[in-house]
């Protein structure tokens, strides 16, 4: 979501003059004014001792179409703390980033603190220094985290990449699946999920789990204009990815199927274009290398990323020209969220997903590799197969 510096303020209203003043932001689009009303209007009313249908609401925009907007802007004019809820420390590492840029007090609550940064965190929420307190599923598990914040009046309750109750909870991430009871212990005024796009029954367990299976639900066309989706047939894709490195335009993330796959991709373009033009970025990264790399990308204007899913919800890069997937992800979801890395500042973008005849027939993993990444490489249907545009399948 691109804003230009010296264009005029669209609108005297205190929401367009918070959203001016913190963020630098000269409008709002229509969808992001729709939910910022709606988060608005229930905390009003729930003060009043009412509670209209979208206090409880779930929120599907496409990536780039500035989600995190819609509950910081808020979180400028309600009166209590807004908690936001992320499934990965990079991101709750870029949000306070933005945060700190914009001058915005927030307390970051996360596994691993010590009890000193812990209390420190506290304290600026409890004294009203913090406006926005970042977290995750598994912090707010502690029941005495729980029981603090309860008595703070939080005023709104934000999860962030909220399909991740359904793709996540079910399996490797319980903490998920207590979301639900987190938000009634905490009874905020408003409490909304966020996400870029769910399936049927993806949605349906969102609403479940989150909202006892009530909630508002505002959905705003996922499909991204600007950018291409096309697939390449090949036989030998590592070949093709190359040959896309040196005519498409960059930054360029490379997704790969598994760790291994990332790191042997970054070794073949950094010996074609110099290891200072190319990372690779991994769950099995120390936290302190992640970090390392996802500075070096964001602020590289022709870098290079080879990539799981564990950057499928990464930093917030608004330059990426070209997405790459050497391997169809399982979903549509993972794939739009995947693609929806390209083009964040609205201009032309395009991704790109290789096919191979190999890919087509299902290959196994091999047992070097076989369960390290949490990345399925298993083509999701209706992605792929022909040369025909990825949009009707992902955006519709």
């Amino acid at each position: 979501m691109e804003h230009k510096e010296n264009a005029p303020v669209f609108g005297d209203d205190i929401v367009s003059r918070a959203a001016a003043s913190a963020f630098g932001i000269r409008y709002l689009y229509p969808m992001q004014r729709l939910v910022i009303a709606n988060i608005l209007d229930a905390a009003g009313t729930a003060a009043d001792g009412e509670s209209p249908a979208f206090a409880r609401q779930i929120v599907l925009l496409p990536t780039g179409a500035g989600k995190s907007f819609c509950f910081l802007v808020p979180a400028l004019l309600l009166d209590g703390p807004t908690l936001v809820v992320y499934p990965l420390l990079s991101l709750m590492a870029d949000q306070k980033r933005k945060l700190d840029a914009a001058g915005i007090p927030c307390a970051v609550l996360a596994g691993g603190q010590g009890r000193e940064a812990r209390e420190r965190e506290m304290r600026r929420i409890e004294d009203g220094t913090a406006r926005v307190i970042i977290t995750n599923p598994e912090t707010l598990r502690g029941e005495q985290v729980l029981a603090r914040l309860a008595s703070l009046g939080i005023a709104h309750v934000a999860v962030d990449e909220a399909h991740c109750v359904g793709d996540w909870g079910d399996s490797f991430r319980p903490a998920y699946l207590e979301l639900g009871r987190v938000i009634d212990t905490l009874r905020p005024r408003v409490a909304t999920a966020f996400t870029a796009t769910a399936s049927g029954p993806v949605l349906d367990r969102m609403q479940e789990v989150l909202f006892g299976g009530e909630a508002y639900v505002v959905r705003g066309d996922a499909d991204r204009p600007n950018i291409r989706y096309s697939v390449t047939n090949c036989l030998n894709k590592r070949k093709e990815a190359l040959r896309l490195s040196a005519t498409c335009p960059r930054p360029m993330i490379v997704f790969c199927g598994t760790r291994y796959k990332a790191e042997d991709m970054a070794k073949e373009l950094a010996a074609l274009h110099g290891r200072e033009s190319v990372r690779f970025y991994h769950a099995g990264m120390e936290k302190e290398e992640r970090k390392a790399v996802e500075d070096w990308f964001f602020s590289s204007d022709g870098g290079m990323l080879c990539a799981t899913c564990a950057y499928g919800m990464g930093v917030d890069k608004g330059d990426v020209r070209t997405i790459v997937h050497l391997e169809s992800p399982s979903t549509v979801e993972e794939y739009m969220q995947e693609s929806g890395r390209a083009g964040r500042d609205g201009k032309a973008s395009s991704a790109i997903l290789l096919w191979s005849p190999m890919t087509a027939g299902g290959s196994p993993a091999s047992p070097r590799t076989a369960g390290k990444a949490g990345c399925s490489a298993t083509p999701a249907p209706g992605h792929a197969g022909g040369r025909s545009c990825l949009r009707p399948s992902a955006a519709r």
